[in-house]
């Protein structure tokens, strides 16, 4: 039976070749991101994948080996750009609450481009694939870290080592957070589960520290 022929391979020494490299994974990031986020990983096709960034398919091994390699640059190009949003957040100064708000406000732009799609498809993939898990577990775990970082900021200004961790705050936000962003993607209404409102009471406490820290400040 005759084979589909093989795409020749960018040649590396040439500068115009790396600009077209760059440009073809770039092509495919993008095509596999939108596929991911209106489709899921299980119905994931590098054949459509390639036809969408209007590239032979057989290329995408070339650039990014299996498809899991392929989904993880994905997790990868989305995480260097969102992680460095959330901690220059999270370093500028202000009160804790105003940080809050603007968390939940990129949730919100992150829940409509996708980005929380892609990554909770992959969260679900890999509780049955031990390579993707291993891959996933550490780009995931940055998240936790941005987190467990802001907590310990937010725990020494209120002045709370005695009542509680910045591992344990970390845990109750992500685990909240990521329940949330089930739910929401599963179809609950927040009538339903009310995760608006507990957004807006954390916020609240938090306008509530802020303000305790800034009258013993002024004393």
């Amino acid at each position: 039976m005759p084979t589909e022929p093989q795409p020749a391979a960018p040649d590396s020494s040439n500068p115009r070749s790396d600009n077209r490299t760059e440009n073809t994974r770039r092509r495919l990031l993008d095509a596999t991101f939108q596929r991911l986020a209106r489709e899921g990983y299980a119905s994931l096709s590098l054949r459509e994948i390639g036809r969408d960034a209007g590239i032979n398919h057989a290329l995408i091994s070339y650039h990014f080996g299996s498809k899991d390699e392929l989904v993880i640059a994905v997790l990868d190009d989305l995480n260097a750009r969102l992680l460095d949003r959330q901690k220059r957040m999270y370093e500028k100064p202000g009160a804790f609450a105003d940080k809050w708000r603007q968390a939940v406000r990129f949730y919100d732009v992150d829940l409509g481009s996708g980005f929380v799609r892609v990554l909770i498809e992959l969260y679900a993939a890999s509780l049955s694939n031990p390579e993707l898990r291993a891959a996933f577990k550490p780009r995931m775990g940055a998240w936790y870290d941005v987190i467990r970082g802001a907590c310990a900021e937010a725990i020494a200004t209120y002045e709370l080592h005695d009542v509680i961790t910045p591992e344990v705050a970390g845990a109750w936000i992500c685990h909240f957070w990521i329940g949330m962003e089930l739910s929401m993607l599963a179809g609950f209404n927040d009538s339903d589960i009310g995760h608006r409102a507990a957004l807006q009471a954390f916020e609240a406490l938090l306008r509530r520290l802020d303000e305790r820290h800034s009258s013993r400040a002024r004393r």
